[in-house]
């Protein structure tokens, strides 16, 4: 067996990196595929463990592809080898065995802590506060979910490099001062990556927007898809999808904390009856708000507020009222519509950009 797996041990590690290529590179595609292949009844667990299926998988190509290109290295071609099977064997006893507990160990604790941190980050965001929703509570919790899952990760996965290290005979301690030179070296020039990483803690600490809410930062608008410490991604209905470094972000306008506001003008020409117009106005509001399909998105029942502008074609109103987050624009569209509907039936004109022009005789 030792002989087979030197003799094909290029093939093995030729086979293994192309197992971990596709796993970075096409990791979605093979996701996608594997969760239709799967059978019915298997689904709902397979989702559930798909994260811990794919890091089980790379961790074992890895160390396959270790393995691999050591014994490609130190046996293949050579009369003499310099390590036996014997030896190898001793390996495995003193330290082979404790390099495996030792990666047992870090995947058990990050299943530990993929299961008990979302119930603890949910018991510590606790009931919604003053003017928050539940949906907005655990959007929060979402979104501190996912950079305390990453952070959990880097941890774990560090912790167990430097004791496989450690296990294999490599001093740790001037590697660790190694990097502490290094890290200030890079310090001096990572000042932006500085201010990205602050930028990002006090985002999550001050809750300024979360995972799904729709905001502007950085002059780009958008739908909040994930936020890192580094960075806020944003979809914007182009469906672009915007990186914005946290550090650049200087005024961040969140369009779905707490309740929206319907904010509509709506021109009518202007030899309309104002007050006749303000009462098809409200009672379409109210039509509105008794509708079922509305009554749940509705928090207050839109109402003209004032004549807010004599235009160069027409007089607007303005209607305001508040909405559920996120869904001002729906009941605006709706509104919308509604409106002109009733307008038509009222004979209530709805004015264009037009221009009149006399030649000469001055109108009458």
């Amino acid at each position: 067996m030792f002989n087979w797996l030197v003799n094909n041990s290029v093939w093995i590690l030729l086979g293994s990196s192309i197992v971990v290529l596709a796993l970075v590179f096409f990791n979605d595609r093979i996701r996608a595929w594997l969760a239709r292949i799967a059978p019915e009844r298997w689904r709902g667990k397979f989702y559930g463990n798909m994260n811990a299926f794919f890091w089980a998988v790379t961790a074992l190509t890895g160390m396959i592809m270790i393995v691999s290109f050591t014994l490609m290295a130190l046996f293949r071609d050579s009369d003499v080898p310099r390590i036996t099977s014997k030896a190898v064997e001793e390996w495995f006893m003193s330290h082979g065995i404790r390099v495996v507990i030792i990666l047992l160990v870090g995947m058990a604790l990050w299943f530990f802590v993929r299961h008990t941190l979302p119930p603890l980050v949910d018991r510590t965001i606790g009931r919604p506060q003053k003017g928050e929703s539940r949906e907005g509570v655990k959007k929060r919790a979402n979104t501190l979910l996912s950079v305390f899952l990453g952070l959990s990760k880097g941890i774990i996965l560090l912790i167990v490099i430097f004791m496989v290290l450690a296990e294999l005979g490599v001093q740790i301690g001037p590697m660790l001062a190694g990097f502490g030179i290094a890290g200030v070296a890079v310090g001096l020039g990572a000042q932006y990556l500085i201010k990205d990483l602050i930028a990002g803690i006090f985002i999550l600490m001050e809750n300024e927007y979360r995972v799904g809410d729709v905001v502007r930062v950085a002059d780009i608008t958008g739908l909040v898809e994930e936020i890192t410490l580094r960075k806020t991604v944003l979809r914007d209905l182009d469906g672009t999808v915007h990186h914005v470094p946290n550090g650049e972000i200087r005024v961040a306008s969140n369009f779905s904390r707490h309740f929206a506001r319907v904010n509509l003008n709506v021109p009518v020409a202007y030899d309309t009856d104002l007050d006749y117009a303000i009462r098809v106005i409200n009672d379409v509001c109210r039509e509105m708000a008794a509708d079922e399909k509305w009554a749940s998105v509705l928090r207050t029942v839109p109402q003209v507020l004032r004549v807010d502008k004599l235009g160069d074609s027409g007089i607007e109103i303005k209607i305001v009222g508040e909405v559920k987050p996120m869904e001002q624009w729906n009941v605006m569209g709706e509104l919308r519509l509604r409106l002109k509907k009733a307008f038509d039936k009222a004979g209530i004109e709805i004015p264009y950009p037009h221009m009149k022009v006399y030649f000469g005789n001055r109108p009458e």
